[in-house]
């Protein structure tokens, strides 16, 4: 291996790669459920692509798939669909220009393959990518929703139709009516760490009840209210986080909301 180069993960590969900054199987459930849903959906047109340093391992990625298949609640399909990107866990190798290679590799992949674009959710806050380095390439946004989400395309052809937010996420929210609810799905192996930790702390500390539901494939996702999603924390048919938290964060969140 070189200083610093790409990786195209495979299931043949990927165990000796690791995936999100994680590497051991037998200590991390999430990796090991992840590694599942890769072997999945690879089938399916999913394709990772991990940034490797000689030196500092795992340092960053873009992981996309065919938008009938993205795990977000997006009308996409025709599009390549970024999950995620990510470059740089260690300070040294951000700025390095890879976040524009991983996109342009996404780009090229779509380019031959014969669809419509590559389409992407970005948010203005934490957890995700924001819009910039997706502006610089050429995207656009072509729909929004709240509280800071963008959904942007790149399109080979104008004419072709804008991917949008599915319209009945507010409709969904409403399905989880009153109590604490948290959703998760594998595609993001954030969403594993601190939930029991959570759910204990919503029994023992604020005598609270917990609906946690795995969202099993695609479909479950895409009728998620939460935009990101892969994960959500619903309470009293209020989004009130967006991404995977620490118990503290929740904590500190539930002592806002009951007093």
């Amino acid at each position: 291996m070189s200083a610093l180069e790409i990786v195209d993960l495979t299931p043949e590969n990927i165990r000796d790669y690791g995936v999100c900054g994680y590497k051991d199987t037998k200590k991390h459930v999430e990796l090991r459920n992840k590694l599942q849903w890769f072997n999945d959906y690879y089938p399916k047109g999913l394709r990772i692509k991990a940034v490797m340093s000689e030196e500092g391992g795992y340092q960053g990625m873009i992981e996309y798939i065919p938008g009938n298949y993205a795990h977000r609640p997006v009308k996409a399909d025709g599009y390549l669909f970024i999950h995620c990107l990510y470059v740089g866990l260690k300070k040294e190798y951000k700025g390095k220009g890879f976040g524009q290679v991983l996109i342009q590799s996404c780009i090229d992949d779509a380019q031959n393959a014969g669809m419509s674009g590559v389409a992407v959710v970005t948010r203005k806050g934490s957890f995700m990518a924001n819009d910039a380095i997706f502006l610089k390439m050429g995207f656009e946004v072509v729909d929004e929703a709240k509280p800071d989400f963008h959904l942007l395309v790149k399109k080979f052809d104008a004419a072709t139709y804008n991917p949008k937010f599915k319209e009945d996420m507010q409709v969904n929210l409403k399905n989880f009516g009153t109590g604490l609810t948290i959703l998760r799905s594998p595609q993001c192996p954030y969403t594993e760490k601190n939930v029991k930790a959570m759910m204990t702390t919503a029994k023992e500390q604020f005598h609270l009840d917990v609906q946690l539901v795995d969202l099993s494939d695609a479909a479950a996702a895409q009728d998620s209210p939460c935009p990101f999603g892969s994960f959500g924390i619903i309470y009293d048919g209020k989004i009130i986080s967006h991404h995977p938290i620490s118990n503290t964060r929740f904590v500190n969140i539930l002592e806002k909301l009951i007093k």
